[in-house]
């Protein structure tokens, strides 16, 4: 049976208890331990990009990728509600399967911060027409990704389409 759209926001939010926890341990890391780091969000836009990149986006994906692969099986969210992701056959994700579908799920979430860093340094100025572009095109795959896990017929988001998986109920 294919998990619902509400099951799978319901594991999202358990897992993201763990992500918040995380960026809390990396807020206090980057004000109180190590302050110096924060420099490397106040010059080059390339540098604040993969700083953060490395810092937020990158261990964050590491967990989904291991998580709904055979390494790991579920996410802790995806266990809680005894959900997983598979491959077509019904099987556990590779990891490159896994990578791919965690690109394409996190991409609005990456063009965000990249859109965030370019308009932090616009400030006051005019926003070039190209980051409405990226703005829009947020929006429409994320809106794209929450229509198509509620009206599929296998409940499949658009990345879940291209990457050719699933979520699924599993037992316990």
């Amino acid at each position: 049976m294919y998990a619902t759209f509400l099951l799978r926001i319901k594991a999202f939010l358990l897992d993201y208890i763990l992500m918040f926890g995380y960026l809390v341990l990396l807020l206090v890391e980057n004000v109180f331990i190590f302050p110096s780091l924060q420099e490397l969000f106040n010059g080059s836009l390339a540098v604040a990009q993969l700083t953060g990149f490395i810092m937020v986006t990158l261990p964050i994906s590491v967990y989904f990728v291991i998580s709904d692969s055979t390494v790991g099986g579920q996410s802790f969210g995806k266990r809680k509600t005894a959900i997983q992701v598979v491959n077509q056959n019904g099987n556990a994700l590779s990891v490159p399967h896994a990578i791919f579908r965690t690109i394409l799920k996190f991409l609005p979430w990456e063009l965000s911060h990249y859109l965030v860093y370019r308009l932090v340094h616009v400030g006051e100025g005019a926003v070039p027409v190209q980051y409405y572009v990226i703005g829009g095109l947020i929006y429409a795959l994320m809106f794209t990704y929450i229509f198509t896990a509620i009206f599929t017929k296998r409940k499949q988001s658009l990345y879940d389409l291209l990457a050719k998986t699933q979520v699924v109920k599993r037992a316990g």
